[in-house]
């Protein structure tokens, strides 16, 4: 049987002049010969041979094989006996009597929305979301969640102002509970969530509202085990991985010896493959990058010469540049955690071309202020650094938050439960969380949610538990509380555009009395000015002093201790103030407001 003249990888199916079948090819440079069997030809491990094309990979096209038809390469190794392996770029891929085979999936469709573009990247709100607990669904794998359960509540999510979801790794793993980051086929979409046919109507359903659809990606590491990735040909050095893996002393990371080997074209064009597929093929507004800092050195750090991966550096910035070129409204997150520029530096200059990056120093300074009981302990200066904090001068080259799926576990959770252990909603945790939570949405950075966050989700987040809902029934005023801060931060009422600015001045810094005021703005004036004054004490005040950018009328545009957000808020008079031209806080004008205990008062010009 011929090689193949059909450019793609795994198992494509075609129909044209020559007829109709599917075409295979995988990668396998030490394999002594290559067949496909499938039930297609009853499974027969040397029916359907491939044929080597002489630079490492095999082809062959198939007129047998058809959509839905379930296959598994047979890697002979010259002497021992043959390898059954899953295709490395299987898209689909199912359980046979407990075994895992692939199956051969059906072309791409078009995604049908009329009318959609991914939201500019200033207004981008994102809400992460795993998709096996986000909510549970009766006729789901096991009763767990699926990507249909999930689109039931997008109605909810577009009425609580999010533009943008992000989901947690979809790509399938061995076993039946993950959060998602140790995969062992990143091009399959886990076929108990619903397959590549229920993320195509997870997509569309999420696009008809709106919202963007952000995916994680792992390309540090597979998990392990790395199923039949693991010596895929059978070749390997030093008891390592083998062809996809470092075989040397890079192979090893925090999850194991699964370090991909960025080195090799052909691995590099795996990554980049996957990369764009998602983004090219599947419909998805973009990336976020797992552990950044791992495939750039060997043990996750700055400053660290010696056991830096070039090769891994070079492969973000061809991936990240093939995006710009191709899609540049799509955005390529990296959780790097590590506060270094040169991940979100453009790569003229040497950079990783990230669009954004999570913000360590942001995450951990602020539940620190927000998490310790007594008031005097909250640094109101390590706030305001942070608050004032921009990637080489990008106010949205960081992604802010209070909650993650990481800030929530390892050894950590859920913030409402940190400010109170076992008492999640008490009033502390409601105050101190919707604190937070306003500031996420008024401070320079792309803000993000965690699933729940939104109506007082205690403990941890548990892959293997699944969100109480009956929390958003409870706290419908608290959800309001997000809905209206969200709607500010996106300039919904077209009173607020300076959230979406790039400028940014924390001119008030109050470490006696634990508050403290910024300034935000795009290009200055009447519904572009805001100013934030946020209180970190259990003390209310009736008529404090900050400094505002103009006199005349400022209005209170929120108030989170309004009691209609919970009967539990001390509805503090922050009423609409005059600003006179007495300057204060090196402004030109200033003037008095009310704000209550652990709340945010924010404020702009008609």
């Amino acid at each position: 049987m011929p090689a193949s003249l059909r450019p793609s990888m795994g198992a494509t199916p075609y129909a044209d002049s020559s007829g109709s079948g599917v075409t295979f090819r995988v990668w396998a440079p030490f394999a002594a010969a290559l067949n496909v069997a499938g039930d297609f030809n009853a499974w027969s491990p040397a029916a359907t041979p491939l044929t080597a094309e002489g630079n490492g990979y095999w082809s062959a096209d198939v007129a047998a094989a058809a959509v839905g038809s379930q296959y598994k390469f047979v890697v002979g190794t010259g002497g021992a006996a043959p390898l059954w392996r899953v295709d490395p770029y299987a898209r689909s891929i199912t359980r046979s009597n407990g075994v895992l085979n692939g199956l051969v999936a059906a072309a791409d469709q078009p995604y049908s929305t009329p009318g959609y573009s991914t939201p500019p990247w200033n207004q981008l709100v994102i809400y992460e979301m795993h998709i096996r607990t986000f909510l549970y669904c009766p006729d789901g794998v096991d009763g767990t969640g699926s990507f249909k359960s999930a689109m039931s509540k997008l109605p909810y999510l577009s009425a609580l102002g999010i533009n943008a979801i992000e989901l947690l790794p979809i790509g399938e793993f061995i076993g039946d509970i993950s959060a998602g980051y140790n995969p062992a086929y990143i091009f399959a979409i886990e076929d108990e969530y619903g397959g590549p046919d229920g993320f195509r109507q997870f997509v569309n359903a999420a696009h008809d509202l709106g919202i963007a659809v952000i995916i994680d990606v792992v390309y540090n590491h597979l998990g392990v085990p790395a199923g039949d990735m693991w010596t895929f040909d059978g070749w390997s050095q030093d008891g390592k991985g083998g062809i996809y893996f470092y075989n040397d002393w890079r192979s090893t990371t925090d999850w194991g010896e699964t370090r991909f080997d960025y080195g090799r074209p052909e691995v590099r064009a795996f990554l980049r493959d996957n990369a764009l597929r998602w983004l090219e093929s599947r419909f998805a507004d973009g990336l976020r990058w797992d552990s950044t800092g791992s495939i750039r050195n060997v043990y996750d750090q700055n400053n660290d010469p010696a056991n830096d991966i070039a090769d891994g550096w070079s492969l973000m910035q061809w991936i990240t540049g093939l995006i710009a070129e191709r899609q540049p409204w799509k955005i390529c997150i990296a959780e790097d955690m590590n506060e270094n520029e040169w991940i979100t530096k453009d790569i003229g200059s040497g950079g990783a071309g990230f669009g954004a990056q999570w913000s360590q120093a942001f995450v951990s300074t602020l539940r620190e202020t927000l998490i310790g009981s007594e008031d005097g302990s909250r640094d109101m200066d390590a706030l305001a650094a942070v608050i004032g904090t921009r990637y080489n001068g990008n106010a949205f080259q960081r992604v802010i938050y209070t909650e993650s799926h990481d800030a929530d576990s390892n050894g950590a959770q859920r913030l409402p439960e940190m400010i109170w252990p076992g008492n999640a909603q008490s009033w502390y945790s409601k105050k101190r969380s919707t604190l937070g939570a306003a500031l996420v949405m008024t401070a320079p950075g792309i803000p993000m949610l965690f699933m729940g966050q939104e109506f007082l989700s205690g403990g941890w987040f548990n892959d293997d538990a699944p969100l109480v809902w009956a929390n958003a029934a409870a706290f419908p005023g608290i959800i309001m509380l997000y809905r209206d801060v969200i709607r500010l931060r996106r300039n919904w009422y077209d009173s607020t555009r300076g959230l979406t600015g790039q400028n940014v001045h924390v001119h008030h810094v109050n470490q006696q009395d634990k508050l403290i005021a910024f300034h935000r703005w795009d290009q200055g004036g009447s519904g572009d000015d805001v100013v934030t004054l946020l209180n970190f004490s259990a003390r209310g005040f009736g008529n404090y002093t900050i400094g505002l950018p103009r006199t005349g009328l400022w209005r209170v545009r929120f108030n989170s201790d309004w009691s209609g957000y919970d009967g539990s808020f001390g509805n503090a008079p922050s009423f609409d103030t005059t600003a006179g031209a007495v300057p204060y806080d090196s402004m030109p004008a200033s003037a008095g407001l009310a704000i209550g205990p652990y709340s945010a008062i924010i404020l702009s010009q008609d």
